[in-house]
């Protein structure tokens, strides 16, 4: 089982001394069947006063901090390694009732999936029906894996990748309109596209490895933090589906957070006391490396790992 180190570093710099409000983090992998965290730590400097962890409503782990005294700078550096077990899924373990589409969910299972399939996003012309529902065969059935993977890859091969560094998400409008978006944006609009089929849909966030040139593989996405999102597939559960890269399962994908929209997924946010001005910019680098092919974590990984600067 491939073992991956992350080292995840964020430094926010002032102009003039502030004082730190609140700071949320999400940086802490999700335990589960496919992935399990072996190690993590979590530095932080100005050292917060408090520290403490919680689980939120999606039963993420959040670090929350608290400060005292004036700084000019912040930095938050996390290293974990997980082992990780990856599953490329082009054949879906569907139950007989989902193979074709369109299906029901069943009928304990909606509740819980309500939210997550009602649409977030207006579509007053009905602009987003039309152009998902292009990827149906009229007429005839419909498989559901071929759809989700068409629909998948058709962002990944029709609209253009940028890394965008401010706040906030496009609407799945914006990113038709503009034919181009970040990671986010795209994984935004895949769910809500899959939402107006009446799928259920959720966002991830979470890290990307990107392997060495020589093993065939471009990922865009690398080097930062990266959204993809997973649709609920009666028996097969939740599915990853990273329509910046075409990637169907978790194949280098490491799961950090899941929420109903992207803003429940920021990975680091917080506030400080001062003037707008006394921002200065905020630096992130992300640096995933694959350690070892063992199913443990061994002490001469994590002594490679940190010479090499992971």
């Amino acid at each position: 089982m491939p073992v991956f180190s992350v080292k995840h570093v964020t430094t926010y710099s002032y102009a003039a001394p502030v004082r730190l409000g609140e700071h949320r983090m999400m940086l802490r992998p999700r335990d589960s069947n496919d992935q399990q965290l072996l190690e993590a730590s979590l530095a932080i400097d100005p050292e917060p006063r408090r520290l403490r962890w919680i689980h939120d409503v999606f039963d993420n782990c959040v670090a929350i901090a608290d400060f005292n005294g004036m700084t000019r700078k912040l930095t938050v550096e996390s290293n974990i390694a997980l082992a990780h077990n990856p599953f490329e899924g082009a054949e879906f373990l569907l139950e007989d009732r989902a193979r074709f589409y369109p299906f029901a969910y069943d009928g304990d299972e909606m509740p819980d999936l309500a939210r997550s399939i009602e649409r977030h996003f207006p579509d007053p012309g009905g602009e987003l029906d039309r152009w998902v529902r292009r990827f149906l065969h009229q007429g005839n059935p419909t498989e559901t894996g071929e759809l989700l993977m068409t629909l998948n890859y058709a962002i990944r091969e029709s609209l253009s990748y940028e890394r965008r560094v401010a706040k906030g998400t496009q609407s799945p409008l914006q990113t038709l309109a503009r034919r181009q978006g970040s990671c986010r944006d795209f994984a935004t609009l895949m769910m809500e596209a899959a939402r107006t089929l009446g799928f259920a849909a959720r966002f991830v966030s979470g890290y990307l490895y990107v392997p060495d040139r020589d093993e065939g593989e471009t990922y865009l996405g690398g080097g930062s933090t990266h959204a993809w999102c997973q649709i609920y597939l009666p028996g097969s559960g939740w599915v990853e589906f990273d329509p910046t890269n075409g990637i169907v399962g978790n194949r280098d994908l490491i799961r950090v957070a899941v929420a109903r929209e992207a803003h429940q997924a920021i990975p680091l946010h917080g506030s400080y006391f001062g003037a707008p001005s006394d921002a200065d910019g905020m630096d992130v680098s992300v640096h995933v490396r694959k350690l070892s092919e063992e199913s443990r974590l061994t002490s001469r990984d994590l002594d490679e790992g940190k010479k090499r600067g992971t």
